[in-house]
């Protein structure tokens, strides 16, 4: 498989990671939501399983164009707590600052799905700026969280700036980014990128990973760079019929992020965004589950 990131419905069945009868209806979830498979993920997915947990979460399926009556655009109403463009201001002691919308892969579940890849969404430099004055006008806000988007697909140079910036507030505790690029894309986690997060203020990072699978040698060898670089991993996994909804992966998965030095934080239910009903378990079940 070539180094290419897979987009398209042809390039799914080159790969042989689609059935070529299935490109049109692959393309026309594509035309509606983001598709982007980088090599490192589509070389994990085996071809041979039609319940293969990582093409679950990753190759589009034409049940995303079927909206549940209780799904929403906006499931965990970012809008209605933005103050500023590109800011979310949700708990008193936190906001979540967004300077990109684009991903180096596009979850088939995302809680964003309607906004991410759309580069009409994308923060102004203007936006960035309004949101960093709202924050240093705030004092009770303590933490800020880069999510996006994922911050990590912006180069060193801006990573560098948004640190700096966030740093030379007096009453930030923290900062936290929460990324997929060193699952996706672990050559992009370099001695660079660490210099560009190094901050006065501590910076955690929160790796998303929802299978064991994922967590590869060069994944490894990314989240290695990044402790060694002063920055600790914490993780989020969401819960996800047909991919970790059993006790054995999920075991896997938890002592495979401990393996790694990676602390288990967040383990999510799907938020009711639109066409993703078929990610969804109760909350019963999840509760069983833990």
């Amino acid at each position: 498989m070539s180094s290419v990131t897979l987009r398209t419905g042809h390039q799914l069945a080159d790969a042989g990671l689609a059935d070529p009868a299935a490109i049109e209806q692959i393309d026309a979830v594509g035309a509606r939501y983001s598709v982007a498979i980088p090599a490192n993920l589509a070389r994990l997915i085996d071809p041979a399983n039609p319940d293969d947990p990582i093409a679950r979460q990753f190759i589009p399926d034409p049940a995303e164009l079927t909206v549940a009556e209780d799904e929403l655009e906006d499931p965990i109403g970012d809008t209605a707590h933005s103050p500023v463009r590109g800011l979310v201001h949700r708990y008193p002691d936190r906001v979540l600052l967004m300077p990109t919308m684009s991903c180096p892969v596009y979850c088939r579940y995302c809680f964003r799905r309607d906004r991410v890849g759309r580069a009409a969404d994308a923060p102004t430099a203007d936006d960035l700026e309004a949101a960093y004055r709202y924050i240093e006008s705030t004092p009770e806000i303590h933490e800020v969280i880069l999510t996006g988007g994922d911050p990590l697909s912006l180069s060193d140079t801006r990573l560098e700036r948004i640190v700096a910036r966030l740093n030379g507030i007096s009453h930030l505790n923290n900062i936290r980014i929460h990324s997929r690029v060193p699952v996706a894309l672990p050559d992009r986690v370099t001695d660079g990128l660490v210099a560009a997060l190094r901050s006065d203020i501590p910076v955690w990072m929160v790796l998303h990973s929802n299978h064991a699978r994922e967590l590869t040698d060069d994944v490894a060898a990314a989240c290695d760079r990044l402790i060694r670089g002063g920055i600790p991993l914490l993780s989020q996994s969401v819960l996800l019929k047909g991919v970790n909804d059993d006790v054995g992966t999920l075991t896997d998965l938890m002592k495979r992020l401990i393996r790694l030095r990676i602390k288990p934080y967040y383990l999510h239910h799907p938020d009711r965004a639109r066409g993703t009903a078929r990610f969804r378990l109760t909350l019963a079940e999840g509760r069983a589950l833990v």
